[in-house]
This record gives structure tokens, sequence and C-alpha cells, in this order.
């Protein structure tokens, strides 16, 4: 059986909706942690996740920025118009400091009710400043809207930020708390552009980094901006027939030789001077950038003539045959050698990649990830990642009182450490 042909359906699990975590605990540490380690099971908390990770490891994290993407317009008979910014229509970084006007691939709620060439206006600060929005393009189910604001010193994110609510997780079903702008992002945001969080990150505090400090445990970051694509539900019956949504990340060159240097051999790194590290992936969103990255490497090694823009990763591409010849070193490498030969220092890029079993994981140790929804993506990410096994850590966490999905506990899935 190749990987289009699994079965959604026997990547389900019972989820009563009362073990939804629809709020965060008082202290974003003190979240149960489930620890996994190449099959036997304990409980922790995430204060104490420094004691279940080798000294001198590496952890990567995405220090993408939760955008306040919720917009709430009203039209003049008093209907209530949702409009959801997914995307921008031109580079990101570019668009969110933008001033006047931006245009964005967006969700729209109630949408009938907006009329062809009407345009909704909204005010804040008093009334000192307008935000009006029009239907530029309607698709079968995104539009793109274009804003424009007065006065137009204000940058797109400025606007955001006045106007605009956090994007919650539908399943979480309430309404949005003034304590939501804080908690649900994670401490170490830093470049915006997510309308979800990467939300394994939302238990790490100062005080875990600190205990990492003491173990000499090196904190990377990568930065991949989380779509409303990563809520979306498989309905295919079959995982050949879903569309997997794409998102846009940014790395350094300087993790990515971090990750050259946890990739060599043991022989390589005494000749050579480097430490061999255990790496651990906070989310599946860091996971998704490493392999990605890690597949865009084999593509250049098989073509080094390939531009970083034809080596983009498409839905299948985890699954070429040609590639499993290609260790991640050879693949680091290979990209590495195409960033200097451009001058470039960061690799920016679009990736669709979907992990699912029989797909073997080459970058990373251990994952640090929270609970997922049955039938999900990131479950059959898991399932990648420790097998059949995903089954015994579900049955687990439902019998021993975990909270589940983006502000529930998490667990610490080890496949192996280095010794």
């Amino acid at each position: 059986m190749t990987v289009k042909d699994i079965k959604i359906q026997d990547y389900t699990y019972t989820l009563p909706d009362e073990r939804i975590a629809k709020f965060p605990l008082q202290e974003r540490d003190a979240s149960k942690l489930l620890i996994y380690n190449k099959g036997n099971l304990s409980e922790s908390t995430y204060r104490h996740i420094a004691a279940h990770i080798p000294s001198d490891s590496c952890i990567l994290f995405n220090n993408t920025k939760v955008i306040p993407a919720r917009l709430l317009f009203k039209r003049a008979t008093g209907a209530t118009i949702e409009v959801f910014c997914l995307e921008p229509t031109t580079e990101l970084a570019s668009s969110m400091t933008q001033k006047g006007s931006a245009e964005w691939k967006c969700v729209v709620g109630n949408a009938k009710k907006w009329k062809e060439g009407e345009v909704l206006s909204l005010y804040t600060e008093g009334g000192r400043i307008e935000i009006k929005a029009e239907i530029v393009m309607r698709n079968q189910d995104t539009f793109i809207v274009q804003f424009t604001w007065q006065p137009p010193s204000y940058t797109f994110s400025e606007i955001l930020a006045l106007i605009g609510q956090v994007p919650l997780p539908p399943y979480l079903q309430r309404t949005v708390e003034a304590s939501d702008k804080e908690r649900y992002q994670t401490i170490y945001a830093h470049f915006e552009g997510s309308v979800a969080a990467p939300t394994a990150g939302l238990h790490f505090t100062d005080t875990i980094f600190e205990g990492f400090k003491q173990k000499n445990i090196q904190s990377q970051y990568v930065t991949l901006h989380v779509g409303a694509g990563t809520f979306k539900p498989v309905k295919a019956e079959v995982i050949g027939d879903h569309d997997m949504h794409a998102e846009y990340f940014d790395v350094s060159i300087e993790t990515l030789k971090i990750l050259l240097s946890a990739a060599k051999s043991r022989i390589d790194a005494e000749r050579e001077g480097f430490i061999k590290k255990n790496i651990v992936a906070v989310g599946t969103t860091s996971l998704r950038t490493l392999e990605s990255l890690y597949l865009m490497g084999c593509k250049l090694s098989l073509n080094p003539k390939m531009t970083l823009d034809e080596a983009a990763i498409k839905q299948w591409d985890a699954y070429n045959p040609d590639f499993e010849t290609i260790t991640p070193k050879k693949a680091f490498e290979a990209l590495i050698q195409c960033l200097e030969s451009q001058n470039r220092e960061r690799i920016v890029a679009k990736t669709q990649l979907l992990i699912a079993p029989p797909y073997r994981i080459r970058t990373i140790n251990a994952l640090v990830t929270n609970f997922h929804q049955p039938q999900s993506t990131l479950l059959l990410l898991v399932a990648a990642f420790v097998g059949n096994d995903w089954q015994r850590v579900y049955d687990y966490a439902l019998a021993h009182d975990f909270r589940f999905l983006s502000y529930g506990d998490g667990c610490l899935l080890i496949r192996d450490w280095l010794t």
C-alpha cells in the first residue's frame, strides 16, 4: 500500500468534547507532558522537560508570530461580515509594512450578504482611523480583498493590531478573551505571519530556557508561518484525494550549518571538529520545516543546476524513491552550497509537504507536540514518527486525564537518543 492509499478512518479516535482544553492553564509550563521513549510511557510536566533531553542537544523552535487575523465589519443593515486574513497576495514581510493599502487572500464569513462592489467600512481610535474593505476577486472558497485606510501613515501590521481579533481555532467554540492575546502566542514569537499558533511552543517559559542553558542544550529557531489549512479536515476517504495546504518558511544559513553538524557521522565529527547533536523539534511546524529543507537538499543534490524556487516542496515529494539513498548530511551540504554560491544568508521557500506513513523522518531524534484532532494530517505526521504506537500514546493520554488540542497538554516523543 502506498501513502496515497491510506484510509483516514484508520487514524481516528474518540475525543469527547470535555477533553478539549478550552482555556490554557494559569501557568504555561504546568501543562502535563507525556513521555514516549522508544515504546515506554511515563508522565512529567513541561517545567521539567529539560530533564528528559540529553545535554548538548539542539532544540528547534518555530518563532513565527500570530497576527490578529479576524476582522469584523458591519454592513449598513447591521449584518456582521467576518474577514479572515489568510495570506497576502505579495511577499509577507513587505505586506505587513505596507502603508495605506494591502491586498490579502481571505475567507469571508456571511459572504452572501457582501454585495458586488460594496465597500465595507470600520472606524477605530475614536473615529480617527477609517478602514475599508472591498472584494477584488471571488474564488471558490476564498476571496481577494483590498484593504485601504486613512490616514495612510499606519502599516497594515498596525491596522491589524487596532482592529483584528486573535484567530482562535474553531473547535474551541468560544469568543476571544483579553488573555488570549498573550496566551495564544509563544514567548519567543518574533516574525509576524501566522494565523494559527505553533501550539507545542505555548508551554515554554523563561524557566525552561534557563534549564536548557544549564544542560548546554542549544536553542535554534526556524520560521514557518502557520496557515489556517492546519485545521483543514481530511474529508477524502483516502489521503491521495486530499489537497495539502502550503506554508512559507524562512531559515538562516547558520541554522542549516547546525543541522549539518548534527547530520555528520561520528568520524566526520571528530575529524572536522563538529559535535554530533541530538535534534529535538518543538511542534509539527518545526518538523515540517526541517524535513522540507532535507527534501530540498535532496533535489539540489540530484540536480545542482536547479534553482531554489524549482526545489520548492510539493505535496508528494517526500515519497520520491530517488531520495532514499541521500543522507541528511549530503542534502544539507547541497542546500548550503546553493545558498553560498548565491551569497544568500537565508532560505525563504514554500512547502506543501504531507508527512504520513510510510515516510521515514530523517532530521530529528525527538518531537515535542500537542495532542491533535482525529483524522488530521497532524496525526498522520505523528504516526510517521512513532508508527502504530501513536494509538498507545493517545489511549494513555485519554485514560490519564490529559487535555487535548491547542491549549491542552503535550508529549515528548523520543525515537532514539545518540549515545
